[in-house]
């Protein structure tokens, strides 16, 4: 998928109404509040070094990044958030509100705005260092914790 079609899929999510409980639909899921979506998925990076691995990662931060470039054009330059509290909070019982619990487990860090009464925000996530890595994008309505 190219940045163009990111950006149709991030603009469709921000106009589409949340659902009453939690779904998923093909790459989305959505729930009270927010969509979550997988823009791309990296595919089998495996080799006896690791070098690939870590090319695939820049890939999708280099992705990342051009996507977050063209959202900072649109509404300002966007806010990195680490997500690492909000996993360590949920790790020691605190309740973290979806989608950000979700985020928060394998995204280490996101570009966030506020547009339009929502927020929308964009990461790479590695669910493990054994699985593939996936350029996210979230639009909610829920206050980043």
């Amino acid at each position: 998928m190219t940045t163009a079609r990111h950006l149709e899929v991030i603009d469709l999510l921000r106009a589409r109404d949340f659902p009453a409980e939690r779904g998923r639909s093909g790459a989305i899921t959505s729930g009270p509040g927010y969509h979550l979506v997988e823009l791309s998925t990296s595919e089998d990076f495996w080799d006896d070094d690791g070098s690939r691995r870590v090319e695939v990662e820049e890939q999708y931060e280099a992705e990342c990044e051009a996507l977050a470039g063209l959202l900072s054009r649109r509404w300002g330059a966007a806010q990195m958030v680490s997500l690492w509290s909000v996993l360590t909070r949920g790790m020691e019982g605190e309740e973290i509100a979806a989608p950000w619990d979700e985020l928060s487990n394998s995204v280490p860090y996101v570009h966030i705005w506020q547009a339009d009464g929502r927020w929308v925000a964009v990461g790479v996530s590695q669910w493990d260092t054994e699985l593939e890595f996936q350029l996210l994008a979230v639009v909610t309505e829920v206050d980043p914790p």
